[in-house]
Order: C-alpha cells, then structure tokens, then sequence
C-alpha cells in the first residue's frame, strides 16, 4: 500500500489570521512529510508494510519491539495531522450542532464546559503532546492530552478533534504564547467535519 501525504483541503492562508500561512507551509510540508517519510521507513519489508496506519496504531503490541517506538511516533505523527488538517478550515460554524452538541452536553454539561476543559488539556500537556477530544469505545466523550505524537488510536479511543501543541504549530506566530494559540485555534475549528467525524463512529 503506497501511502501519500493528503493535502491541505485549504489553502495555506485561508486560517489566518488565527494560524499563519508560514506556519502552515511548513507544518504540513516538512514536518507531516517527515512523519510519513520516517514511518515508511520504519515499517518497509515489515509484516505490518500493507496495513492501515489506523489500524497498525490500534494494536501496537503486535508491531515488533524493534520498531515500535518509530511507529508510535512516526505514524501517530502522520495519523493526529491528518485528522487536524480536517478539522480546521475557514469560515467555519461557531460550535457543534446536532449529535455532536448533544453528546458534548451530556458528557460536560456545555459546550463551554467542554472548551474550558479541553483548553486546560493543552495547556497542561508538559511539552509537545496534543489535547484530545475524544469517543470512548462506550461512545462517551472525554478529554485528556497526550505526549509526544501518542494517538488516542493506541487508546481505544476515536478521536474528534484534536489540537497541535508541539511549538511547531505556533511558534513562528505566538512565541512562547501558548494560551494565545490555543484560544485562537477554536476560530478555525471545522464543527461540520468534527460532526461527520463522530457520527461516522
């Protein structure tokens, strides 16, 4: 199975002045590049080659000892991109509608709620990680962060949204203003994907 990096379903540009075209440019050129390029790497002549990276992160006790950690953090890498190129976009709904909004209500009480939790996730997340907004295999939601490029996929957990917090997603704009970025980022977020994303299950 050859595997490609997705492009952008927006221009570089089109989510400023939230998260800026320079940023973009090199977030999804060189680093989403990098992830894929060093996961192939990783699993080339390998049983698990052919696999679905989905599928490959969802049972990493079965990927060999040797390569694991690559694949953990190559391929979840490439996987937590994909998902986050998705789930921004310009012009966007302000927040969540139909089986999205109700299972955020019944999982945190509001949306509020939710987006003050998942904003202490990123923060709260030491270093490079992400913030997860996420479906349990019970289907509730929850949140947590998670270090380095862990996917929630490892988890048994789906994930719904996602937020990049390595300094590679916003250094070029905010410095060492994470707070900034992050609350910014909720501008850009693509509610309508997100909802595709959870009724999809």
């Amino acid at each position: 199975m050859s595997l490609n990096l997705p492009p952008l379903p927006y221009e570089p540009n089109a989510l400023e002045p939230w998260i800026d075209e320079a940023t973009m440019r090199i977030h999804h050129g060189k680093h989403h590049q990098a992830y894929l390029d060093n996961y192939v790497k990783a699993v080339a002549g390998t049983a698990i080659e052919g696999q679905p990276v989905e599928s490959v992160l969802a049972d990493l006790a079965a990927v060999p000892e040797s390569i694991r950690n690559a694949v953990r953090n190559h391929g979840g890498g490439f996987v937590n991109h994909n998902l986050f190129w998705q789930i921004m976009g310009p012009g966007t709904p302000s927040g969540p509608a139909g089986s999205l909004e109700q299972a955020i209500n019944t999982a945190f009480g509001s949306f509020d709620t939710m987006r003050e939790r998942f904003n202490a996730a990123a923060m709260g997340q030491f270093g490079s990680g992400w913030a997860w907004l996420v479906a349990q295999p019970d289907g509730k939601l929850t949140i947590y962060n998670l270090p380095n490029q862990d996917s929630p996929l490892s988890r048994g957990d789906r994930p719904i949204l996602g937020l990049d917090v390595w300094e590679h997603a916003y250094y070029l704009k905010y410095q060492n203003r994470r707070a900034e970025y992050v609350n910014n980022w909720w501008n850009v977020v693509n509610w309508k994907k997100a909802g595709e994303i959870y009724i999809a299950g």
